[in-house]
């Protein structure tokens, strides 16, 4: 019988949530305060941890800090249960490092449908963990059991499918420079654009990404720091993979390791090329590759603010405009209510040579 800790100050949502847990069969452990929590949980070793955020004491932020400071059960499935449901405490709350965050009041099936997928996840974890180790110990049974993925298809399914999803309105901060990654985003829908600013606030992009494309890889890759800073473009819907179940499967997946590496030498050559084009094209070739790079990523009319166009071309947004009105007087692009349309991709290409 899986063991679950409630760390909750309010009895009556205390009592009425271990109720719920003891009818669907779980060995429910509460505690009032956050002190109580943590003693709890570090004698009992629960299998998941729902916590309230505003305690008196020792608030739900501070529980989970010192819980990812023991080694014994930093690794427990951590879920926050809160009525404060503005997005900044969300995000707070999944930057420290939770599991889900669900806010009050709430339905049984939420609450249960949300342990058990963390309880699952778990139970994964802890096999990948198993055959990793098996491997390392040279037991290549365990390791020759581990089902392959096939394609890229799967992959994806493996990395994207069944994960939270967590809605940004347009101009969110996603993540920003200096902060280490505690989990890679793929979008589900909209488009995120990532930056960086110079000391005199002049903005320049350095990747956009849309549905379907993963976020934040290279800082977890290397192991470092994110160096530019993530947001939002549109309406937007991010999937989460924790870093430790990330990292779980690039040491026991070939494919993903492969599939991951080669993303990043997409992107180191990206980069080499928006370098190279800042320091050296002419302004019409800056426009029109960026353009080009723009279309390619959204597959359908480009509807971006000048501001944003020029940021990613590396100009001031009055050459940027400049420029557009000659491409569409030379007949390369047409402007519509702002969404511009590529009429020439291949005159547009030839400006590059």
């Amino acid at each position: 019988m899986k063991k679950i800790l409630v760390i909750e100050d309010n009895a009556g949502i205390r009592e009425n949530v271990a109720e719920i847990l003891e009818l669907a069969n779980y060995n429910v452990f509460t505690a009032d305060d956050g002190k109580k929590g943590i003693e709890i949980a570090l004698q009992e070793k629960p299998d998941l941890i729902l916590c309230d955020v505003m305690m008196p004491h020792l608030d739900g932020y501070g529980v989970l800090h010192l819980l990812h400071k023991n080694e014994a059960i930093r690794n427990t499935p951590f879920i926050f249960l809160s009525a404060r449901t503005d997005r900044a405490e969300v995000r707070r709350g999944m930057e420290l490092g939770a599991d889900d965050y669900i806010t009050k009041p709430f339905e049984k099936t939420e609450l249960l449908q949300a342990i058990e997928c963390r309880l699952k996840r778990a139970e994964w974890m802890k096999q990948e963990f198993i055959r990793k180790e098996a491997a390392a110990n040279g037991s290549h049974q365990l390791v020759n059991e581990q089902p392959r993925v096939g394609n890229d298809r799967d992959i994806l399914s493996l990395l994207s499918e069944n994960r939270d999803v967590t809605k940004y309105k347009r101009k969110q901060i996603i993540y920003v420079e200096g902060n280490r990654p505690a989990r890679l985003y793929y979008i589900k829908k909209g488009k995120v654009k990532t930056y960086k600013t110079n000391e005199e606030g002049k903005e320049l992009i350095v990747g956009i990404y849309g549905e379907g494309d993963f976020l934040g890889y290279v800082a977890l890759l290397e192991g470092t720091v994110y160096k530019e800073r993530a947001e939002t473009m549109e309406n937007t819907e991010l999937a989460f993979i924790p870093k430790d179940e990330f990292d779980a499967l690039m040491n026991t997946r070939r494919e993903v390791v492969y599939r991951f590496m080669t993303m990043m030498a997409k992107n180191i050559t990206e980069k080499e090329q928006l370098l190279l084009g800042l320091a050296y094209n002419s302004l019409r070739k800056k426009v029109a590759d960026a353009l080009i790079t723009v279309n390619r990523k959204y597959k359908s009319s480009i509807n971006l603010s000048r501001e944003n166009l020029a940021a990613i071309a590396g100009t001031a947004t009055a050459s940027m405009i400049r420029t557009l009105s000659e491409f569409k007087s030379e007949k390369l692009i047409d402007i519509h209510d702002g969404a511009i349309t590529i009429l020439n991709e291949k005159e547009l290409e030839n400006l590059l040579n």
